[in-house]
């Protein structure tokens, strides 16, 4: 199995300015991801797709090749990271370089580690899926205490109707959050799909601790204090 590793990071950011070159536990969120994934033993080559050159620099002295600069038609605020992972994948066939699957290494997970985007390979090895996504337990449940609210009246309803009334959580269908921690696509799916679940989508389960994603200030607050904890900054 042949395994690229993109990390991709666009320049702007207006939650926290600057987000992917900020210094979290030591080092910028770039080069964190670029380490990680480098550091894991299947991924043939790490590539950063990003509309900076600062952050293109950054990513090549971390250890990643970032000899091309992204689209700006695929670097605002509205643009689809899928369409980013795309321009990749055609991009590296244009070199004849075919890899089977994508690791999409986001770099607002700082809490993520390398035996998790393993795991997510394992996966991808023991059931040949087309997508494997990281998740974990969700504190919230669409069946119990997730609403929608009517903005003209303020009347609130369940997201999700059970067939009977549920009374605590325990009884609730166990849900998930969707992580940042990492994203492994089939590139043949990649290059026909339009979305992660339209294929053989699974799902390897994490705990929250290594789940956070940065995306205010206060985030970076707690993934300082959580790394503080840890003795390798990169594992």
């Amino acid at each position: 199995m042949l395994i690229v590793a993109g990390v991709f990071a666009r320049g702007g950011s207006k939650g926290v300015p600057n987000k992917n070159l900020r210094k979290v536990g030591g080092i910028s969120l770039v080069e964190r991801a670029v380490k990680q994934a480098v550091n894991t033993e299947r991924v043939g080559r790490v590539i950063c797709s990003t509309d900076s050159e600062e952050i293109a620099s950054e990513a090549r002295l971390s250890g990643a090749e970032a000899t091309w600069l992204r689209p700006a038609a695929l670097s605002q605020d509205t643009s689809r990271e899928w369409d980013s992972w795309v321009h990749m994948i055609n991009h590296l066939k244009n070199d004849n370089y075919h890899a089977d699957y994508l690791l999409v290494v986001p770099c607002v997970a700082p809490l993520r580690t390398i035996g998790d985007l393993d795991k997510c390979i394992d996966t991808a090895i023991e059931t040949n899926a087309d997508v494997v996504i990281a998740v974990s337990e969700s504190h919230k449940n669409p069946w119990f205490n997730m609403v929608n609210v009517e903005p003209k009246t303020g009347s609130a309803n369940l997201v999700l109707n059970p067939p009977k009334r549920i009374n605590n959580r325990q009884e609730a269908p166990i849900v998930y959050d969707v992580s940042t921690v990492a994203f492994l696509i089939k590139c043949s799916y990649l290059l026909r799909a339009e979305s992660i679940y339209g294929g053989d989508t699974r799902a390897v389960i994490l705990p929250k601790s290594r789940c956070l994603d940065i995306d205010t200030e206060d985030d970076i607050k707690l993934a300082e204090y959580s790394l503080s904890e840890r003795k390798d900054y990169i594992q």
